[in-house]
């Protein structure tokens, strides 16, 4: 670590002519970056010779510095080609980081070259259409609502600690757990040695070793130097045991891993986040290692989640912060009336939030019973007050210390890393939020409405619907088959198309993330037509290729003369299975040519459909090729 570096810029600490001085007087900032968040969750970036950015600084703040294309970015249907100018308007209301380049030294003053980034919003035809905007603008219409309901309502059940009267500010509570897949450049490793290793409990929590150990510490430590608060960083469930090569270092190194970092309001959190990830590849590479973080980089292995913590505070006259998901009483109850409109709110609404969960192939290949990762709409609280759920199986689960009532919140597990952080924490409050007022406004009991939430599916609800249950304590992949999963907790989307599907399926939940008007519906709509577009190109050009490659690629390894019976029965089912996916005939198309030819022609429940086959029929044909390949030896 280079001493003397500025790492961040404190929100509110500065004045611009503080700024300017700092700037001016640590030469080794070289540069400016406005950072914009579309649609997609992909950041801006920008190099603004810092002498600029100075100069010109009002204009930055005012939005009238810099513009974008933003017929380049995921803004679907908003900025087009004809009109596609993005103003870009600097927040000065968190944190600025500067991003060194530790490969690029400073000769004037040793140091290594830095980029000043500012978060930023995107402004077309005089709205904001990104996604920081859009969160830190629900977020504003949250607190509104919120502080008008604790002015109308001075006791809330649960909450008698609590007077409405008192409550002066609402704080939104968020933070991330990133988990990551890391290994030596070209390394590849075997599916079945990573799976055993997995189900042998092998990795989780064992010593990191080598260069994948310093990565990790100097990750750490680069966190603590931007204000990340670093809590932990320790091996996730992934992964095989690295060799040692003939120089002592270690290579085919290929593991999972984890950090976690210390919450902070919510569209600091989701800024953080984007840091980390930053900070968390440079640390790695810097080491020649490769992270990775997507939610299923190797099918049939444990993939990467990023369960996200979602909270809510209240900041009262007297200064006191109390959350306002603990009850008065802790020991007799699992939430306030807050806590409980707040799940229920998340889990009513689900089927609108998970696009914005889950909007590519990859992140929906993580979401498959075995690997606990969520399928169910379903929460778990515990068996009781004093005992808090780990239930691993549910959607969203309840953190909780009896003798910590600050530390109460939930956390969703079905996020992944490259979730767009803002539009889902924007999903979570709105549809909490709901929640909230349908609780508070009923005037029920905590107990009334513990029983709401605990209902069984088919009896009736004053707010959940009838047909559902929505808690369970059980493991819901082992005490629950299949088709009573569906039944009781919703069936949930297997392709990108199913998803965004019930954007429109469902328009009066949609009412609910639209309230406000910050999550406006054409903004909602942009981002659905860009995951589709993005399922669609990567359909044609990477997965069925990719596919294509693993049918070309099980070719017959046995010879006439030796081979078994066994050899010629499963070489029939494999040749069966690589024809029928490839192999186009005068009177049969090849499942690939028909999934090419239903995207041109626009029918996309079709091309799901067949998505979902055509995933089966790649992992029979690998099931059926392994066990081929292992009844092949050599006949002298």
């Amino acid at each position: 670590m280079v001493k003397d570096l500025v790492y961040l810029i404190p929100a509110g600490k500065y004045g611009k002519e503080e700024i300017a001085s700092l700037l001016t007087n640590h030469p080794e900032i070289k540069f400016a970056s406005l950072v914009g968040i579309d649609l997609a969750g992909n950041d801006t970036d920008e190099k603004i010779p810092i002498e600029l950015f100075i100069k010109d600084m009002d204009d930055f703040y005012n939005g009238t510095a810099v513009q974008t294309d933003g017929s380049s970015v995921v803004l679907t249907g908003i900025a087009v080609l004809n009109n596609a100018k993005v103003d870009m308007l600097a927040d000065a209301s968190v944190n600025w980081f500067v991003d060194y380049n530790f490969e690029h030294i400073d000769e004037e003053t040793g140091k290594p070259v830095g980029t000043l980034r500012i978060p930023a919003y995107l402004v077309h035809n005089g709205l904001r259409v990104d996604s920081r905007s859009i969160l830190a603008q629900s977020l504003e219409y949250s607190k509104g609502e919120l502080l008008d309901l604790f002015k109308k309502n001075a006791k809330i059940a649960g909450l008698e600690h609590i007077n409405g009267a008192d409550v002066e500010d609402i704080i939104f509570t968020s933070a991330t757990e990133l988990e990551f897949w890391v290994k030596t450049p070209a390394n590849k490793a075997d599916v079945e040695d990573l799976s055993a290793s997995q189900v042998m409990q092998e990795q989780y929590w064992q010593r990191t070793r080598g260069n994948v150990r310093t990565a990790m510490e100097q990750a750490l430590m680069m966190l603590k130097n931007y204000g990340l608060e670093p809590e932990m960083g320790h091996k996730e469930v992934g992964g095989i045991k690295a060799q040692i090569d003939e120089t002592g270092h270690l290579n085919h190194v290929m593991e999972q891993l984890e950090i976690d970092w210390k919450f902070s309001n919510a569209l600091q959190c989701a800024d953080n986040e984007l840091q980390a990830r930053i900070l968390v590849k440079e640390a790695f590479r810097a080491n020649g290692l490769e992270v990775t973080f997507k939610a299923k980089p190797i099918i049939g292995v444990a993939g990467s989640g990023e369960h996200t913590h979602v909270g809510f505070a209240a900041k009262l006259k007297s200064g006191k912060i109390v959350n306002l998901f603990s009850p008065t009483d802790m020991k007799q109850y699992f939430l306030s009336a807050i806590g409980y409109g707040a799940i229920m709110g998340l889990l009513k609404h689900y089927e609108v939030i998970n696009p914005f969960i889950s909007a590519t192939n990859d992140s929906l290949n993580r979401l498959k019973p075995g690997f606990e990762a969520p399928v169910c709409i379903v929460t778990s609280l515990g068996h009781n007050p004093a005992t808090p759920s780990r239930n691993r199986t549910i959607l969203a689960g309840l953190v909780r210390d009896v003798n910590s009532p600050m530390a109460t919140r939930f956390e969703v597990r079905s996020p992944n890393p490259y979730t767009n952080t803002y539009t889902a924490l924007t999903a979570f409050y709105m549809s909490m939020l709901d929640g909230i007022k349908a609780a508070v406004n009923s005037g029920k009991t905590v107990e009334e409405l513990d029983a709401e939430l605990s209902k069984d599916a088919g009896k009736e609800g004053f707010y959940l619907e009838t047909d559902r249950a929505y808690r369970s304590e059980h493991d819901v992949f082992d005490d629950y088959s299949a088709e009573e999963r569906d039944r009781l907790f919703s069936k949930p989307p297997a392709t990108v198309w199913e998803n965004m599907q019930n954007l429109k399926k469902y328009p009066e939940k949609v009412k609910t993330l639209t309230a406000g008007n910050a999550f406006r519906q054409e903004l909602i709509e942009a981002f659905a037509a860009g995951a589709l577009v993005r399922w669609k190109a990567e359909l044609l050009n990477r997965i069925i290729p990719e596919n294509l490659s693993i049918v070309k690629d099980a070719k017959a390894l046995h010879e006439a003369d030796s081979a078994s019976d066994l050899d010629l029965t499963n070489w029939d089912k494999i040749n069966t299975i690589r024809v029928y996916l490839a192999k186009d005939c005068m009177l049969q198309k090849s499942l690939f040519t028909r999934i090419k030819e239903a995207i041109q022609t626009g029918d996309y429940d079709a091309v799901s459909e067949m998505q979902i086959e055509m995933s089966a029929k790649v992992g029979e044909l690998e099931m059926l090729y392994r066990e081929y390949k292992k009844n092949m030896i050599h006949i002298c």
